[in-house]
Formats: structure tokens, C-alpha cells, sequence
């Protein structure tokens, strides 16, 4: 018996935009996941002392490092009027519940029905409307769709 190889498999992870985020979410934690690069989310960051076993410290290390590369990764899936609010954070966890906590309500869409006009919708995340009050036009566009 073989076992399955998840770095072979093709997610495509579209940019996160106003109006993707479930999808976003879900093709997020699956890539990271098969990447293996997931611990990060799986566990707490462990704490560190001078009298930590080498056991202890490899499971530091592991952690700091799927957090570094999840960071990395799930930042290049952020569009760029979205990436300035959420820069500042240097822990996945972190990061991840405030995307949530900006989207959970953001169900609706940012194009107009003919595509071709943008509006704002009362229930949307702050951060599309920020941008989209900016003329930062991340929300979706003729050529995203």
C-alpha cells in the first residue's frame, strides 16, 4: 500500500477579496495542511526557557517555523487593498481570527450585477470599504471574475 502524497495536490487559492472569504478560508487551511506547515494552527505556541529539554526547543522551532511560512504564504493570498490591515501581525493564529472576525458578515458582493459597477453594501467587512473609499478597486473586477 502507498501512501497518499499531499504536496501533489492542486488547490487553487484564489486572492482573498470581499466577497471569497469562505471559499478563501476552507482552500487556506486544506493547502496549509497538506504543506504540513499547519502545526502553527493545530497548537499553542510553546514557551521557552533557559532549562528547556531538546525536546522542547525542537517543538519551538517547529512552531516558529510553520508560523513564519504560513504567515509568508497566506499573505501572498491577500489582495493588496486588504494586506495593509493585516501586516502588522506576526502570529497565523492571530491573523486568521481577524480576517474572521472582518468577514463574518461579509456575504455579499462587491460588484454590481452587470459587473460593472462597484458598490457598498452596509453588511460588508470594514477593510472593503476602506479600500474601496480609497479608489483601491481589490473588491473584484471585470478581469477577476
Amino acid at each position: 500500500m502507498q501512501l497518499a502524497n499531499f504536496s501533489n495536490i492542486k488547490c487553487d487559492i484564489s486572492v482573498l477579496k470581499c466577497d471569497n472569504y469562505k471559499v478563501w478560508n476552507k482552500r487556506i487551511l486544506l493547502h496549509l495542511g497538506c504543506m504540513d506547515i499547519d502545526y502553527v494552527i493545530r497548537k499553542d505556541k510553546p514557551t521557552t526557557t533557559d532549562t528547556n529539554t531538546i525536546t522542547e526547543k525542537a517543538l519551538y522551532e517547529q512552531w516558529e517555523q510553520s508560523n513564519r511560512l504560513s504567515l509568508m504564504f497566506i499573505k501572498t493570498k491577500i489582495s493588496n487593498g486588504i494586506r495593509g490591515y493585516v501586516d502588522q501581525h506576526d502570529n497565523v493564529k492571530a491573523l486568521l481570527k481577524v480576517i474572521d472576525e472582518q468577514f463574518v458578515t461579509s456575504e455579499g458582493t462587491c460588484l454590481h450585477p452587470d459587473n460593472e459597477v462597484f458598490i457598498l453594501k452596509a453588511h460588508q467587512c470594514e477593510w472593503c470599504a476602506r479600500a474601496h473609499n480609497a479608489d483601491e478597486r481589490h473588491c473584484g473586477t471585470i478581469e477577476d471574475t
